[in-house]
């Protein structure tokens, strides 16, 4: 099937990047500076939906349908479990573990969060550690803070 790459630009973010294969995600590289040759390009309705939230809209990505490619049945089970949590709230890595039917897995939930290219529509910036706010990847976690805050949850 053929992919569609689309940017779009969210103000005060910068320019987020979609691809899709037919409907589905596969990678949302989320917004940041970039060059201005970089700027939007595309068309997806998603697009509109991030721009909204990048805005403060309160949006609801359920709806979305994501490519998990070769994720583990615990992967899946805790995608299903990013998106239950409510918008503005955060839970631990162990706490999420626990969701999906692992209560020792903490560090395996951490790891699935990191390496999901699928935020916020599956919102790993909702997942915090019990001694902080954790990491968020090479946009650090100021940028999980700022989503955080958007959200209206301040850590």
């Amino acid at each position: 099937m053929r992919l569609t790459y689309v940017r779009y630009e969210a103000e005060g973010w910068g320019i987020g990047e979609l691809v899709f294969e037919g409907e589905r995600l596969l990678h949302s590289e989320l917004p940041r500076p970039r060059p201005a040759a970089a700027g939007p390009g595309g068309d997806h309705p998603l697009a509109g939906r991030l721009q909204a939230y990048f805005a403060g809209e309160r949006v609801d990505f359920a709806d979305v349908e994501v490519e998990l490619g070769d994720e583990t049945a615990f992967g899946r089970r805790l995608a299903e479990e990013l998106r239950r949590i409510p918008y503005g709230e955060v839970v631990g890595y162990g706490e999420l573990a626990l969701l999906a039917g692992r209560v020792r897995a903490a560090r395996a939930a951490g790891s699935f969060c990191a390496r999901c290219a699928l935020a916020p529509v599956l919102p790993v910036h909702r997942v915090v550690s019990v001694d902080g706010i954790g990491g968020f990847g090479s946009l650090g976690a100021d940028y999980k803070r700022r989503l955080l805050a958007l959200e209206g949850h301040a850590l």
